[in-house]
């Protein structure tokens, strides 16, 4: 399975920028002007959530979807989200630095992501006095963000590798020029469902420009190991696989209880599954909205209270035979 976005390897492209405002320190102590400020430069333009207003499971909800960051959704000073019409970017106002905007795209699509956030962090400089130095670049609170401020990120799905045991070999020499791997929530997370976020670490001395193409390069190479080592899965594996898989897809479809565990090694199997062929009836789309509905904040969320892992693993039960 294979499309012009390489969705099979690809989840999603993400470009993120941090920009301050000069007139209000670094601190977080001016994160009320600094809504402030923003709301005004963004009025009707953007649409405000009042954050403050969600129970703790919405604001989980929000993490487990990527919307917003783990930081933002802990802070106890002021901070804004604004998101724009078709939800593809959106703008943390008031964590680690006074803004964090990111543009979120489908599959591998890193130019459109970057186009949607330049376009918003335009607007802001046009509006806004952004912390800026002709040396270090943008001013952030973090020494790692100076220069561009900029984080360029691809969400990728590697069961192939990581099955195959060639992960921590490729992670070893992606590190060695200056990339980042991660797990599926950032920094310090896990790499569930053989999901792994591939980043730029280097901010300071590239350019924006230099940096989209260098992720996009990376990227293109490990779509077509991930692929190779997913081949090389279906022909040393053979029926072992394809049992692997199908029992995967019998235990979300007739399963009256789902740990969160045992639904993510589903899923990934799944995933698989449908890349190589041995799954032709489900679709891609429907699959990944799954595993977004499915999460614990996620869950609670739309029930509307705080639940049990046992009511969890019923509810997501449930929720995955109505989504897929």
């Amino acid at each position: 399975m294979s499309n012009e976005r390489n969705e099979d390897v690809v989840i999603s492209s993400r470009v993120r920028f941090a920009r301050n405002l000069r007139d209000i320190p670094f601190s977080g102590k001016g994160s009320e002007k600094a809504v402030e400020k923003v709301k005004k430069a963004l009025a009707g333009k953007y649409a405000i959530c009042d954050f403050d207003a969600f129970t703790d499971a919405e604001k989980q909800s929000y993490v487990e979807k990527h919307i917003v960051s783990r930081e933002f959704m802990q802070r106890k000073t002021p901070h804004a989200l604004f998101s724009n019409k078709d939800g593809v970017l959106r703008i943390m106002v008031g964590e680690e630095d006074h803004i964090r905007l990111q543009a979120i795209t489908r599959g591998f699509s890193l130019d459109e992501a970057y186009k949607s956030a330049c376009k918003a962090d335009d607007l802001l400089s046009s509006k806004l006095d952004i912390a800026y130095d002709e040396k270090l670049g943008f001013l952030t609170r973090c020494p790692t963000n100076l220069g561009t401020g900029m984080r360029a990120s691809v969400m990728v799905f590697l069961p192939g590798l990581t099955l195959a045991n060639r992960i921590r070999p490729l992670l070893s020499q992606l590190a060695k020029i200056g990339i980042a791997v991660r797990g599926i929530y950032g920094e310090g997370s896990e790499a569930q469902g053989c999901i792994y976020q591939i980043s730029n670490r280097e901010t300071l001395g590239i350019t924006e420009e230099e940096t989209i193409s260098k992720i996009t390069e990376i990227t293109t190479q490990v779509i077509s190991l991930e692929r190779k080592a997913r081949e090389d899965l279906k022909k040393t594996l053979g029926d072992k696989l394809i049992d692997r898989v199908m029992r995967s897809l019998g235990k979300l479809k007739y399963a009256h209880m789902l740990s969160l565990s045992e639904f993510m090694e589903c899923w990934a199997d799944i995933r698989m599954g449908l890349s190589v062929g041995i799954i032709k009836e489900l679709d891609l789309t429907a699959l990944d909205t799954a595993f977004a509905e499915v999460m614990p904040g996620t869950l609670s969320a739309r029930s509307g209270c705080e639940q049990s892992d046992a009511a969890l693993s019923l509810e997501r039960a449930k929720r995955v035979k109505e989504l897929i």
